[in-house]
């Protein structure tokens, strides 16, 4: 799925490593150095942090990003931003190449924990869960697909117990960090112009993404703006880029503020502990370790976790805050027993369901020259290099079991003008984690050949997982199950969506390319009627393809809600003085992808923290040890 990720290797070799070359290559090298300097987007500078800060944000990532830049425009207050990882480089600036990141030092490396339900085809049956550890966090890593999610999301979210939180009410956040610069959507009411995050389609594409468009209107779907007025229809993937570029929240939200005095960033810092006074249940700051030392930093008003929903919950079972028989069994003294780590919930999706065409329309490696396409994207930015790690088009469609209105879609299509074996067959291989019989037997005869793919994906998931502790050791990484196709339910639906892809692909657009399916079975599903809802239930159990959007499990609900960790105001049940503001608090996931919800989640966490100490003038008294 993702375009030609051996691309920039490929480019060095061509480029060679002689010594003729290493003069300009010196002289470029100072030359950008001393561009970057002056670069309105440069690069943040790592300090060494004070002893104490007004607010502690625990995680670069998408969310803390955010709540780093909106907490800085109060100049009295000044504000400590800690990230794991270390800053995103060149490479993660080609949208192109997002399946390259994977699995490298800027991801946490993560797996399923192995079922015998899902993720059959990887190898041990464990499916890979990328996660930035990287500032900027998971939008250095992921799609760039800019998805808000229903608007029903939102309205239960209010349902439930959470006022303020429905879709009148967070439109206007979605709006306030968007710079859209589609012309068609620019005067839209749903979207907003001028904010840090760009947004805009990629400026190259192939004619197949219109064919999935046409097929989408002759099934009877409109070609619209999913995150308008409506969500059920078909359009050309918008993306979080600017200029050719991934525009990462490190990129939108911190370099521009980058100068702020109050305003501080280290770098390879990983948390430890939240540290709080168990007589008033008080965080008070955080212990972390930077450069191989141990050290302590100190809130005077909140410690604010920002670290997303595999590690956040990691770091309040670690700190004493979870469920309590958990926590006892691992030696950890319990200071408030709550759900952390519960309500974990994922869109999985059914990988596997690839069309091969006759016409030279698709991304096959072997037909792009390196030099030629990097330099295309370098001075023009322009050419496949641009492409949303490969995705071109998004639908949401409604299966038979979707609401009757059908304004609340249970399906979503990503689309990709390849297959898994043509953009660095290995490499995919190696990311997805397909065992050698899955890939040898089914993908790699189609290495060189013209194929695009549709991926249906399951919006909202019946089934619940969770995070939990599998050591009181800090490095160790949690289990983390989100309990795939347990529910019958998720199961039929995921068919279903299947079979209207199918119906897409078949549409007459597609007709002109020669468009069939790729008619090879799973070694682990011949045993099945080709085509079968039983031979889709077990393509999905082998391909099991997350989409990296883990949320939840540091729900957010009404103090009646048993399941509940934080309130409707994002401070956690009992502990005073802590906040959790990213993807942990959804009650129930957005129906789409999760990134443009995070920021929002961050841009209203960060006017509650406002409103709250609005009054609080006199923070310098407040007493937290």
């Amino acid at each position: 799925m993702g375009v030609e990720i051996l691309l920039a290797s490929s480019a060095f070799k061509t480029i060679g490593v002689t010594s003729l070359w290493l003069i300009p290559i010196l002289f470029g090298a100072l030359t950008f150095h001393n561009y970057d300097s002056h670069d309105p987007e440069s690069k943040v500078r790592d300090v060494n942090p004070q002893a104490e800060y007004d607010f502690v944000v625990v995680g670069g990532g998408t969310a803390g990003s955010v709540v780093a830049n909106r907490l800085t425009e109060i100049p009295s207050w000044n504000v400590l931003l800690l990230e794991a990882g270390q800053d995103e480089n060149e490479i993660s600036d080609v949208p192109s190449l997002a399946h390259y990141l994977q699995l490298t030092r800027m991801d946490y490396q993560y797996k399923t924990e192995s079922t015998g339900k899902a993720c059959l085809g990887m190898r041990r049956g464990r499916c890979n869960w990328p996660r930035g550890k990287v500032l900027g966090g998971s939008s250095v890593l992921n799609y760039m697909l800019y998805v808000r999610g229903n608007r029903h999301d939102y309205d239960h979210w209010e349902s439930l117990g959470n006022p303020g939180w429905s879709y009148d009410d967070v439109l206007p956040y979605f709006k306030k960090s968007e710079d859209n610069r589609n012309p068609y959507l620019m005067n839209s009411k749903y979207h907003g112009k001028g904010g840090y995050m760009t947004i805009q389609e990629a400026p190259w594409r192939t004619p197949l993404v219109a064919a999935f468009i046409q097929a989408g209107t002759e099934l009877g779907y409109e070609n619209r703006d999913i995150n308008g007025e409506y969500q059920t229809g078909f359009m050309i993937a918008q993306g979080i880029i600017r200029r050719g570029s991934r525009c990462s929240m490190a990129k939108a939200f911190l370099r521009p503020i980058r100068k702020r005095r109050n305003f501080h960033v280290s770098l390879n810092s990983y948390a430890l502990r939240i540290l709080i006074n168990p007589l008033t249940m008080r965080a008070f700051g955080v212990e972390y370790v930077k450069n191989g030392q141990k050290r302590t930093v100190l809130a005077r008003r909140e410690v604010i976790l920002s670290a997303g929903a595999i590690n956040t919950p990691q770091l309040m079972m670690l700190s004493g805050i979870g469920p309590k028989e958990q926590l006892m069994n691992l030696g950890i003294p319990t200071l408030r027993d709550l759900p952390v780590g519960e309500n974990l919930q994922d869109h999985v999706a059914m990988g596997g369901l690839t069309f091969l065409v006759d016409k030279p329309v698709a991304i096959v490696q072997s037909r792009f020259q390196a030099w030629p396409l990097t330099m295309q994207y370098v001075l023009r930015e322009r050419g496949p290099m641009t492409s949303l790690g490969g995705v071109e088009g998004l639908a949401f469609v409604n299966t038979k079991y979707a609401n009757e209105s059908g304004l609340w879609p249970d399906v979503q299509f990503h689309m990709a003008p390849a297959a898994y074996s043509s953009d660095g067959g290995d490499q995919v291989r190696k990311i997805l984690g397909l065992t050698d019989r899955v890939y040898n037997d089914v993908w790699r005869p189609i290495s060189n050949m013209d194929a695009w793919t549709i991926m249906p994906l399951l919006l909202r998931p019946k089934t619940r997982g969770y995070v939990r502790l599998k050591s009181s050791n800090p490095y160790t990484k949690p289990i983390m199950n989100p309990r795939y196709f347990e529910n019958e339910f998720d199961v039929a639906t995921l068919v279903e969506g299947a079979k209207i892809a199918l119906k897409v692909a078949e549409a007459s657009p597609f007709k002109q390319f020669g468009s069939r399916l790729y008619m090879k079975p799973l070694p682990n599903c011949v045993d099945y009627e080709f085509l079968s809802d039983a031979y889709f239930e077990c393509q999905m159990r082998t391909i099991s393809m997350t989409i990296y959007h883990p949320v939840g499990t540091a729900k957010m609900g009404p103090e009646w809600d048993s399941e509940a960790v934080v309130d409707p105001r994002l401070r956690v049940y009992g502990i005073e003085g802590l906040r959790v503001i990213d993807a942990s608090i959804m009650p129930t996931i957005a129906s789409g992808n999760t990134n443009a919800p995070v920021v929002m989640i961050g841009e209203k966490g960060s006017d509650l923290i406002k409103e709250d100490w609005s009054e609080l003038r006199s923070y310098g008294k407040r007493i937290h040890t």
